[in-house]
């Protein structure tokens, strides 16, 4: 079906959509413009604030989205500066983000919005995130780092990234756009919305889908199926009216369904087929949903005073049925010991192969869990211009917040039969995993802005209060007897500053610093010290002729660094935090743009990024299920690359775009000692775009260019590969 709702859109629509320039050329100059108070729902707003604020920040455009149109989050977040990621699964459905060197498994350690709001299934109790938003049906990404990121926590380290939804338009706009290409991998998206005097409306659908580019036994699909709606609509005052007040709604739904799996290769089969995937994940696969209602209501008093009040609930749920555990002569061991270790379980890895008969031998966890999220927040919003023409802001934010996590997951037996599974036997409901974490919050900062002159100097304080609980259930009372219930809970309460400078010398010099304090939320042990760090940042931002330049060195001194028990790093998976003591973060950072030719018919943009991380233990010991293995002092922290580079190049007219984006991955370890690792790897891509006649765009894109086959991980459990060579076409339809 979903093949033939593609075709018909291809047919119908000839799609295309041609994107106006959002920023003229004077918001990417470091010249100073008159101060104004952004959108509702965003952080930054446009790249004029992003490259004037006192700490580092990144705007991505719509203009920057749709160079690629990617549906991968790597792939468009690879050219900012001071992001580390590992892939997992080859199209971007969980990224493992890290900002700063901050542990990337599952992005748990930044603070991840969509409009302004936390998106995370439970950024406090449980912070992995299994959900991630779609950048298909972004027209922005907002990136913070260093002191100018301390409003957005609880995560403070490393950085804040919010993705911009779709926005009402001021006047009646569509657009239609599809693509399809290689492993039957398609994309339909359609978005429409008006704006009349006192009201507005956007409806978007977007669907995601693909094969999948492994191979299972008997031709089984290991790709997957994403539907998203989303829908807004906004009520505001007459222009008449002293005081402005506007009310927006937005609904999003998002549902997936995904042959993936946590099982990886050996080394041996990888190299001789990287793309093979073991008979023994035949039955795993994800089931997931996600809802989220948010109200947004503004208060404009006057063109100085302003208050933005968000109330939002997120809902997710998700069931990723997959192989835990594989049984040898009842020697029942974690795939990802067994993958790790083939040479001490052969018999193991038959099984899994599916080369030996054997009954019970596979056990498939049903990671059966509930998600909420939801809370109310409020920001103040007042400036000010004072004596010889200061500019004064003070920013005064609040939320209530609470979420939850409830995992009542069981345990299949499945046989294996000339390569193919059969089920034994059920698993009881709630025997391996039946509890709710919980987490309550409130939260409040505030942030001072002076301007004079060239001068901007920005002090902050945030305060997080934090109660964070557990109730464990048993693994043998599914009906929740509370009279088998154990509980705990941990309550904490800290302080965060920040300090950020920027002192402009010329409209094509300027320099920045800051210093702040890092945080990460504990778990619910009693007791459990917070993630803390003392986190320093110095940069430039300078034109020199056609180029613009941003340089920026930073260390985060961590004295407590926290690891998590994850099963998607080898862990057992009960998102216990663990305390690994010291650590040390430093690096630098490297932006360049440019367009070497700028005229009414033709434009060369450039861009150029270079990201040094260099992240190492300050402390012995030995980390929980080996994740890290036997940490010494000195050791590199696993999952971050020292290296990473970033080239993009265009050539614009008026009738057609062609990019071309090289990108460099270092190798990285795997666990502390550095015996293991991940090879360096360097992906090119390339795209097209032909403007058939207005409103009308003929779109196409080559991933992986000159077909490199690499690994992109070995978390959870054994080497991964990534997105092989892949060659997609569509069109775009813009009215």
């Amino acid at each position: 079906m979903k093949k033939i709702i593609l075709t018909l859109a291809l047919l119908l629509s000839l799609n295309s959509y041609t994107q106006n320039q959002q920023n003229k050329k004077s918001n990417d100059s470091i010249t100073a413009l008159d101060e104004v108070i952004i959108k509702s729902n965003t952080i930054l707003g446009n790249k004029f604030v992003a490259k004037n604020r006192t700490g580092a920040a990144y705007y991505l455009s719509i203009d920057d989205l749709a160079k690629f149109n990617y549906t991968d989050i790597n792939r468009a977040l690879n050219k900012i500066s001071g992001i580390n990621f590992y892939e997992e699964d080859g199209f971007g459905l969980r990224p493992n983000i890290s900002i700063r060197g901050t542990s990337p498994e599952r992005s748990s350690k930044i603070a991840v919005m969509e409009d302004g709001v936390l998106i995370s299934p439970a950024p406090y109790s449980a912070s992995s995130a299994y959900y991630f938003p779609s950048i298909a049906r972004m027209q922005a990404v907002e990136v913070l780092k260093g002191s100018s990121q301390i409003q957005y926590g609880p995560y403070t380290t490393g950085g804040a990234i919010n993705f911009v939804s779709t926005e009402i338009p001021e006047s009646f706009k569509g657009k239609i756009s599809t693509s399809f290409g290689s492993f039957n991998t398609g994309q339909a998206h359609l978005t429409l919305g008006d704006s009349f005097k006192n009201f507005g409306y956007m409806i978007e659908y977007l669907n995601f889908n693909s094969d999948g580019f492994k191979s299972l036994g008997n031709d089984l699909n290991t790709g997957f199926d994403i539907n998203e709606i989303t829908s807004k609509i906004k009520f505001k005052t007459s222009e008449k009216v002293k005081v402005q007040q506007s009310a927006e709604l937005k609904f999003h739904s998002y549902d997936e369904i995904s042959n993936e799996t946590y099982l990886g290769l050996t080394e041996k089969d990888f190299e001789k087929n990287p793309f093979l995937r073991y008979p023994g994940s035949e039955k795993d696969k994800m089931d997931a949903e996600h809802t989220q209602f948010l109200l947004t209501h503004e208060l404009n008093f006057n063109e100085r005073f302003k208050i933005t009040t968000n109330a939002y609930h997120n809902g997710f749920k998700r069931n990723w049925y997959k192989l835990d555990d594989v049984v040898f002569e009842g020697n029942s061991q974690k795939i990802s010991k067994v993958i790790s270790n083939s040479q001490n379980y052969a018999g193991h890895i038959s099984i899994l192969k599916g080369l030996s008969d054997s009954e019970n031998a596979l056990k498939v966890k049903a990671n059966n869990r509930e998600y909420v999220s939801k809370g109310v927040q409020t920001k103040i919003d007042y400036h000010w211009y004072g004596d010889n023409n200061s500019f004064n802001d003070l920013e005064i934010g609040l939320r209530v917040h609470y979420d939850e996590e409830d995992r009542f997951q069981w345990e299949d037996k499945y046989s294996i039969t000339n390569g193919s599974m059969s089920l034994n036997s059920y698993g009881e409901k709630g025997s391996q995993g039946n509890r709710i974490s919980s987490a309550n919050s409130f939260a409040s900062y505030i942030m001072y802005k002076y301007k004079i002159k060239g001068f901007t100097v920005s002090p902050g304080l945030r305060y997080e209060s934090i109660t964070l609980a557990r109730d464990d259930f048993g693994k043998n009372n599914p009906l929740r007897n509370i009279n088998d219930l154990s509980s705990r809970e941990n309550k904490v309460s800290v302080f965060i500053p920040g300090i950020g400078v920027n002192y402009t010398i010329n409209n094509k010099f300027s320099i920045f610093g800051g210093i702040h304090k890092g945080y990460s939320p504990p778990g619910s042990s009693i007791g459990q010290k917070a993630e803390e760090s003392l986190n320093l940042e110095l940069g430039s931002r300078f034109s020199i002729n056609k180029i613009n330049a941003e340089i920026i060195a930073y260390q985060n001194d961590y004295s407590n660094l926290l690891g998590n028990d994850l099963a998607a790093t080898g862990g057992f998976g009960e998102l216990d935090p663990f305390n690994a003591g010291k650590a040390l973060v430093n690096g630098l950072e490297i932006l360049l743009t440019s367009d070497f030719v700028e005229n009414k018919n033709i434009s060369v943009p450039f861009s150029f990024s270079y990201t040094l991380t260099n992240a190492k233990f300050l402390t012995d010991f030995g980390s929980t299920q080996d994740i890290w293995g036997e940490v010494s002092n000195g050791d590199r922290i696993p999952y971050i690359p020292q290296h990473q580079l970033n080239s993009n190049i265009g050539i614009k007219t008026n009738k057609f775009e062609i990019n071309f984006n090289g990108n460099y991955n270092g190798k990285f370890s795997t666990i502390a000692d550095s015996s293991i690792e991940i090879p360096s790897y360097f992906i090119f891509d390339i795209s097209f775009k032909y403007k058939v006649r207005p409103g009308i765009t003929y779109t196409s894109k080559i991933i992986n260019l000159f077909d490199e086959n690499y690994a992109v991980s070995r978390a959870p459990a054994g080497l991964r590969p990534g997105h092989p060579f892949g060659i997609y076409a569509g069109f775009e339809y813009l009215f």
